[in-house]
């Protein structure tokens, strides 16, 4: 007897429609086809151990498994319960009338029990574009996909809840996933849970520097710290994550897609609510930053994991350069290529990029006359910082030691929820600009949505020459000047709508604000070395 089970394979983060056929027949063995590779081929082994512990035969005749298509290679464990089942269908030991109607992923143990698949969320999608009924999944693998409401997503923790959903002969609602205790507990946790970020009040002085997080976090720039060893540059990273909103609907499903592709789930129910906040060692390889694998098997590295979110960077002048060098793309194309011989995969890479450094080896150049460093070993060590990727960056902010009176008397700051408040309002003024577009801050834009929403007068345009032949900055510098620009138009018409407590409305940009946001841009220009 012939059977069909729906399964599916990630390809980056999307999902190709994988078909599982067993057929049983005259002969002997079990024949598994379909460019499988090791790890599905050992799933015969598990396969056959774990339906003996559940009282299933496996028949003396012989079994032939295809993956279908047959040119797709396929990986993981992910194909144990969809053979299983098609076994104990084509051999006709269980009646499946609805096997059909769900598609079925999942890891089986010899007890039958069922684990984690990582990829279920682009599965989940591709379920309901091919018009199933819905999916059955391992319960942790469910849990991600809680907030898809328009399918049935069943969670099962054994080979026997996969068969009493398919049998149709009880009500197994208690088994969708919205049903179950492990539903429950989440939530309650994700109710009791509360931010740990570092609070803008507990960070003594910086009020430039706060000034410049506060922009980069409106408009989703990228921001590079330059400073002496303990003035603040890693706290301020750190504080920068509590004043960024929460992501739309849009944001939230792709993050949390490439999570679940990279089998990083958060524990969370439903889609990801809090931006990533991405931290690598600066020695991680450009593989790990980046992504890799082998063949079409290929992971989002760093970069795509921080997507919507921060990937911060310290020590950045330490990092090996090729590692930086790569980052160059990225942060341009706002996504990733990664090629092998016969396959290609895109990932998103759609971040905030905030790097830390000292500026010299010692740490201490520019504060006094405390640094030892020659200026060979000053102007080697800052390369680094110079050309393509200082062009990248579109604030950069030199942190100086806090003064000793403001250290030990301290002072009233703004605190992280102030901040936050007026982040978010100028990043509704970018919802609305952007709707229907496929972007979302200001730092996202292109040239044509540069004419378009950054409209300068003839004054505007009489400034911004005056800085850019001053400064000697490049074409790209140029545009993201005018990017900062837009963001700090609209940090301004937050703030001014907050005070008056009315409706958030864009304003036009400033020679002000040109001329402030030239002042975030010191490392690229001509005379970087001569400070």
């Amino acid at each position: 007897m012939l059977v069909y089970v729906h399964g599916a394979k990630s390809i980056g983060i999307d999902a190709v429609a994988v078909t599982i056929e067993v057929n049983i027949n005259l002969g002997i063995g079990i024949h598994l086809v379909g460019l499988a590779d090791a790890a599905v081929k050992e799933s015969l082994l598990r396969t056959v151990t774990s339906l003996q512990s559940q009282g299933f035969h496996i028949p003396g005749k012989k079994i032939v498994i295809n993956l279908a298509p047959a040119d797709l290679h396929k990986q993981g464990s992910g194909y144990d319960v969809p053979i299983a089942i098609g076994i104990i269908a084509a051999s006709e030991q269980k009646y499946l009338p609805l096997l059909g109607d769900y598609l079925i992923m999942g890891e089986l143990g010899l007890d039958a029990s069922v684990r984690y698949v990582p990829g279920t969320l682009p599965m989940v999608e591709l379920a309901m574009s091919m018009g199933l009924k819905g999916c059955i999944l391992p319960e942790m693998s469910a849990l991600e996909a809680a907030d898809f409401r328009d399918c049935d997503v069943y969670a099962v923790k054994t080979l026997a809840d996969v068969l009493r959903i398919l049998e149709d002969r009880e009500d197994a609602s208690d088994l969708l996933i919205w049903n179950t205790e492990l539903y429950e507990s989440t939530l309650r946790k994700r109710s009791r849970s509360g931010g740990s970020y570092m609070d803008f009040a507990d960070i003594i002085g910086q009020d430039g520097a706060k000034r410049g997080v506060e922009i980069a976090a409106a408009g989703g720039h990228n921001l590079m710290f330059l400073g002496a060893p303990g003035a603040g540059k890693s706290s301020m990273a750190k504080a920068l994550a509590g004043i960024l909103p929460p992501m739309s609907l849009e944001e939230s499903v792709v993050t949390s897609k490439i999570f679940s592709v990279a089998g990083r789930s958060s524990g969370e129910a439903g889609l990801m609510r809090t931006r990533p906040f991405r931290a690598p060692h600066i020695s991680a390889s450009k593989a790990a930053m980046l992504g890799g694998g082998s063949g079409d098997n290929i992971l989002p590295g760093e970069v795509s994991l921080a997507t919507n979110g921060v990937l911060f960077l310290d020590e950045f002048c330490e990092a090996p350069k090729s590692t930086l060098e790569a980052l160059r793309a990225p942060l341009e194309d706002r996504q990733v290529c990664i090629a092998r011989l016969k396959s290609k995969i895109v990932y998103p890479a759609s971040f905030m990029l905030v790097a830390a450094s000292n500026p010299c080896p010692c740490g201490y150049f520019g504060e006094g006359d405390r640094c030892r460093c020659t200026p060979g070993q000053r102007l080697g060590y800052l390369s680094k910082l110079s050309g393509p990727i200082m062009d990248r960056i579109d604030l950069q902010i030199w942190i100086h030691p806090v003064d000793t009176t403001t250290l030990v008397r301290g002072g009233k700051s703004e605190s992280s929820a102030a901040i936050a408040a007026r982040v978010l309002r100028a990043r509704e003024i970018q919802r609305e600009r952007f709707r229907g577009s496929g972007i979302h801050v200001n730092a996202e834009m292109n040239s044509k949505q540069l004419e378009e929403f950054c409209v300068l007068d003839d004054e505007c345009k009489d400034v911004l020459e005056r800085l850019i032949d001053k400064l000697g900055l490049s074409a790209r510098a140029y545009t993201r000047i005018i990017k900062i620009a837009r963001t700090i138009a609209d940090l301004q018409a937050a703030a001014e709508s907050i005070r008056a407590s009315t409706a958030v409305s864009p304003g036009p940009i400033l020679p002000a604000h040109l001329a402030e946001a030239a002042s975030y841009r010191f490392l690229d220009r001509r005379d970087v070395f001569d400070l």
